[in-house]
């Protein structure tokens, strides 16, 4: 795995910042004030719990979340410890520095990107002084919403193309607290241009600064499939990048690195693998393994 290791070195470069495009005349995105000046953000009277008052309660089967291979209920408790490690990884190489603005991406389509994404926000928001927005941003082929069981609707589209405001999207799966969703909504050929669009420069900026104790975590489509992921990745203060065991080449990784270098690529997740040494190893249904926590390169950008 060296060809990994020196690939990712190349990918840790300064990523330009963006600055906020706020608007007083634009709606507001229903996430909870700054704390007291002089209070630390992180100290336990400075968290708040997400406040629900706007935000849609859906309830959820938890039979259903488990079919999907989500880590609530989960009985492989391998897969959950993976994820609290993965969690732990990112969160002492961002917390500090408060970079809470996440992109989840993978070379190519079916590689696992979305489910980690998702499993990833739900080990997150299990951190009792850390919220999660978890955000669909494959406007092409919207799927969070299924891995919750929630039929497929309104979402991220409606609010970029002005039909809609935040808090009238946002979704609070019950059962799962400090977790909220942002759909995608429908499918729409315009994804590479809404995801630029002047009302997501402005979004961005806003969920990061106005809500310090969340991490908000996008999915994005496929880095070589489309030009989303690129045009989204100068936003974010932090890139996870999920390849396939047996279908990501180590050409494609190559490609995705070097499309990326001027970006904050914090590591990557190895999914797929299916190595029988449990001494070094989980295995569960072909997903998540401590294999890809050991090659997990996480440092400063």
């Amino acid at each position: 795995m060296k060809f990994f290791d020196k690939a990712l070195k190349q990918a840790q470069a300064q990523r330009p910042r963006v600055e906020p495009l706020v608007s007083p005349e634009e709606p507001q995105t229903g996430i909870n004030p700054l704390p007291p000046e002089g209070e630390p953000t992180g100290s336990p009277k400075a968290v708040q719990e997400i406040c629900y008052t706007h935000t849609r309660k859906v309830p959820v089967d938890v039979n259903t979340l488990i079919r999907n291979r989500l880590i609530v209920g989960s009985a492989d408790t391998a897969i959950v410890q993976g994820y609290k490690l993965l969690r732990t990884h990112i969160l002492q190489k961002t917390w500090d520095e408060h970079r809470n603005i996440l992109m989840v991406i993978s070379p190519l389509p079916d590689e696992g990107k979305t489910l980690t994404a998702t499993n990833l926000a739900i080990s997150m928001a299990q951190e009792l002084d850390k919220t999660v927005l978890l955000v669909d941003a494959d406007l092409r082929a919207p799927s969070i919403n299924r891995y919750f069981g929630m039929e497929p609707g309104k979402g991220l589209v409606d609010y970029l193309e002005g039909r809609m405001s935040i808090p009238d999207l946002l979704v609070h799966p019950q059962g799962l607290d400090r977790l909220v969703i942002l759909p995608g909504g429908w499918p729409t050929d315009w994804a590479a241009e809404l995801i630029r669009s002047p009302r997501m420069l402005q979004l961005v900026p806003e969920l990061k600064n106005c809500y310090p104790d969340r991490y908000v975590i996008f999915d994005l489509p496929p880095l070589l499939a489309y030009a989303d992921a690129l045009a989204f990745a100068p936003l974010v203060d932090g890139i996870l990048m999920v390849v396939q065991a047996r279908k990501t080449t180590r050409e494609d990784l190559a490609r995705c690195l070097e499309m990326l270098e001027d970006f904050p690529v914090l590591g990557y997740v190895l999914n797929g693998f299916d190595e029988v040494d449990s001494s070094r190893y989980y295995r569960h249904d072909g997903h998540l393994g401590e294999g890809w926590l050991s090659r997990l390169k996480l440092g400063k950008s």
